[in-house]
């Protein structure tokens, strides 16, 4: 038989999240070594259960749950969004301008499909959640990177947005608050990138999927409360504030002149339709989710578990000698760099398999993320503060081994 190949699709698509670093990890907890996962926001696997009257709330539901929703979703999640997205001072979204899906990412890749002719451009942040580079590379278009710029806490660089855009871009990604960096978006910023997406008539897609995991007492802005008049798609899920990653539970709502999106909105009901609607138990606990208690907070504030982790894992971090890092104001990751005179890394992904197998700690690098140095690489705080301080502690004696080894290497 012949050999049978993936599609060209693939080429340019990567998911280092759950990538080959992840799969050497796989293979030595098969030979009994314990692995320390900073690699992916996976909650549950570090003991932050979905609060107890979500999960029995779809336990009540599941009797009703044998079967087929509305290719959009039941009633009562869908209502509950509207609810939300009114709480958020968006206007003009009604229960048909919304959809529920197996997660933000299944509606980021149907968005994206029906935005994205052959060639097409989309406009998405360095670094990036890579999710979105992906959607739009399996679509046939091509993902352009903007650059946000770190020594400015990591705000998308408005000028190099503008000087990427071209007649076939045809949408803006706004990843906010930001996956991997941690970074929340000024109402100016947001502003401004509204006024790009006016002026070049693109389409606006807002990741807002960590709008609750805000610490310090800063504040989310939605994008699509800021702006009428540019179509704005958003998404979101129970996933991360109500940690119910496995629940893939996610919806997404479209905001602004509608009546200019027809055809698109038509296309989006055409793939709901087709995919028959989403899981139906989890879309059972979005109502409870959205109107209940939001315990989010008790883990954000201070002196809450994640806001304790956040800060320590900061603290350990930026003790390293030549690593910096810009403190998280929101999610759940940094995004720290290594200093090139220090540490000069010639293959990022190689480093990190290196940094695996010596210290059994996991961590993702910044190519991953579609950064362009190799200098870069993303920490999940999940874990444990006992535990935190154990990996972090094992990165810092293989980064000084590594130093002592290689400081006299001019950075590649």
């Amino acid at each position: 038989m012949k050999t049978i190949r993936k599609s060209a699709k693939l080429n340019n698509v990567l998911y280092d999240v759950r990538g080959p670093i992840v799969d050497a990890a796989r293979q030595m907890e098969d030979e009994g070594q314990k692995i320390i996962k900073l690699n992916i926001g996976n909650l549950a696997a570090f003991g932050f259960d979905a609060p107890e009257e979500i999960q029995q709330d779809m336990i009540r539901n599941l009797p009703n749950s044998a079967g087929y929703s509305d290719s959009k979703g039941i009633f009562a999640a869908r209502k509950a969004v509207m609810h939300y997205t009114q709480q958020q001072g968006i206007k003009g979204i009604t229960l048909d301008d919304i959809y529920l899906g197996n997660g933000a990412s299944d509606l980021i890749a149907m968005a994206i499909d029906v935005l994205l002719d052959e060639g097409d451009e989309l406009l998405v942040p360095a670094p990036d959640y890579p999710l979105w580079t992906a959607a739009a590379s399996l679509a046939g278009g091509t993902p352009v990177h903007y650059m946000c710029d770190e020594a400015n806490d990591w705000m998308p660089n408005l000028d190099d947005i503008r000087s990427k855009i071209t007649p076939r871009t045809k949408g803006l990604v706004v990843i906010n608050p930001n996956n991997p960096t941690g970074a929340l978006y000024s109402d100016e910023l947001l502003k401004g990138l509204i006024d790009i997406a006016r002026e070049h008539e693109l389409v606006l897609l807002a990741d807002e999927v960590y709008d609750k995991v805000l610490y310090d007492g800063v504040k989310h802005t939605a994008l699509a409360s800021l702006a009428d008049d540019v179509l704005t798609l958003t998404f979101n899920s129970l996933s991360k504030a109500y940690r119910a990653c496995g629940y893939r539970a996610g919806w997404m709502h479209i905001a602004g002149p509608k009546e200019c999106a027809r055809d698109y909105i038509d296309g989006l009901n055409m793939l709901a339709n087709i995919k028959l609607g989403s899981n139906v138990p989890g879309q059972y606990a979005v109502q409870t989710a959205l109107g209940g208690y939001q315990s989010i907070q008790d883990l954000v504030k201070e002196g809450g578990r994640l806001r304790r982790q956040r800060d320590m894992a900061y603290e350990l971090i930026t003790a390293i000698p030549g690593v910096t890092c810009v403190k998280p104001k929101a999610a759940l990751y940094m995004f720290p760099r290594l200093d090139p005179a220090m540490y000069p890394v010639a293959d990022d992904r190689q480093f990190f398999m290196e940094l695996l197998r010596a210290t059994r700690v996991m961590l993702v690098q910044g190519s991953g993320f579609n950064y362009p140095d190799n200098q870069h690489f993303r920490i999940v705080f999940l874990p444990h503060e006992d535990d935190l301080q154990e990996a972090i502690g094992r990165v810092a004696r293989f980064l000084e081994q590594w130093r002592l080894r290689h400081a006299s290497k001019p950075a590649a």
